[in-house]
């Protein structure tokens, strides 16, 4: 495997940069100042440092409605041809040298309107130095428009993080038997994610017994998986700054019981209610719908929510009930779909798939066989 950092391929980074720049046009935006790192790479094309947690803002790249690029770094490894190191500009402490060189970009003070994607109030004091004749404003809406919708090659580039995920999960449900743990489990996932060049899952709890007693809870403290447990399988891993995700729940033995096999009927019918709400022009909450006309609680947690560089809008929650009734699907977005069933004694039932929302309707990108669709037995999976 290489270890040369490579940017983005060309026609990703310059069909993104084109949406963003369009957006600045819509939302008439002179400079985007930018610091959250899906937004820094979506426009540069250049692999960020993966780091966990929060860290306040920071002018990390600054984009010129010309398209000229500015942007923090110490090295240029990875960094696209485009951007020349004239305008590479290392980390700094203080942070009145990074106005200086904000302040030292062509236009910088003619600009009238400059966006930024956060803000803390140290550099909403310090900013106005940098641009004295400009308006500061909210340039989040704006990534969020060009980012919601997806590119022909993003959708490539995503398509590759679901197949290490899937590849995941089957590598996971081939030891799937009476004894084993949740902890093994999940090492067998993580483990095939690192074989497919993924060092850093989208999610670690990655696998679990569902609970015959409480919805939405792991069966017992242990984790050891016994026969007729009903266990869930949910990958996300993000490859190439893109994350991908997938989830299935298979049952312990051959699964023959009738009790478990209403479940996953009950599963079949709900998923094929929630793809049906997944087409251009429908509103968000025809997802909620797909819920009550299959007879279905809604879940705690987002019946779907966008995929690209970490999460896109829509989110899609019922504690956001008002936006999804006017939030709409358009041609482009990618969304991971829940499907959430759950019968008090027999277990709960996941079902989670990559869905992209084209003119003529969804297109499922998720490829992982389901137990209700392939037959009798865990072995179906790879039969």
């Amino acid at each position: 495997m290489s270890t040369e950092i490579l940017p983005d391929d060309r026609a990703l980074r310059h069909a993104r940069r084109n949406r963003a720049l369009a957006q600045m046009a819509e939302h008439d935006l002179d400079i985007l100042v930018l610091g959250r790192q899906a937004n820094v790479r979506y426009v540069t094309g250049a692999p960020q440092l993966w780091v966990a947690g929060t860290r306040p803002f920071g002018p990390v790249c600054a984009m010129l409605r010309s398209g000229e690029i500015h942007l923090n770094s110490t090295w240029d490894e990875g960094i696209p041809e485009e951007i020349g190191h004239d305008h590479l500009y290392g980390l700094a402490w203080n942070p009145m040298t990074l106005i200086g060189v904000l302040r030292g970009i062509a236009g910088a003070d003619t600009a009238r309107r400059v966006g930024t994607d956060a803000l803390t109030p140290s550099f909403a004091q310090l900013l106005p130095m940098a641009f004295p004749n400009a308006e500061l404003v909210d340039a989040e809406p704006a990534m969020r428009a060009a980012r919601r919708v997806k590119t022909v090659e993003e959708v490539r580039t995503l398509g590759a993080a679901l197949r290490v995920a899937e590849q995941a999960v089957a590598a996971a449900v081939a030891e799937l038997r009476p004894g084993v743990t949740e902890k093994t489990l999940a090492g067998i996932m993580l483990e095939a994610e690192a074989a497919g060049g993924v060092s850093t899952p989208a999610t670690q709890d990655v696998a679990w017994v569902t609970s015959r007693e409480h919805p939405w809870r792991r069966a017992r403290t242990d984790g050891r998986v016994q026969e007729g447990d009903l266990v869930t399988f949910a990958a996300g891993v993000l490859a190439d700054g893109y994350v991908g995700e997938v989830g299935r729940t298979w049952p312990v033995g051959d699964g023959d019981d009738s009790a478990v096999r209403k479940l996953y009927e009950r599963s079949d019918t709900l998923w094929e209610r929630l793809i049906g709400a997944c087409r251009p022009g429908a509103a968000t909450s025809g997802l909620f719908a797909a819920y009550e006309a299959a007879g279905e609680p809604l879940p705690p947690m987002p019946v779907a929510h966008g995929l690209g560089l970490g999460f896109d809008p829509p989110v899609v929650t019922p504690r956001l009930a008002k936006t999804a009734e006017q939030e709409r699907l358009e041609a482009g977005v990618v969304l991971a779909v829940t499907g959430y069933v759950w019968e008090q004694g027999v277990g709960a039932v996941l079902h989670r798939d990559t869905v992209l929302i084209t003119d003529t309707g969804p297109e499922i990108l998720t490829a992982s066989p389901s137990f209700g669709k392939v037959g009798t037995g865990v072995g179906a999976a790879h039969g």
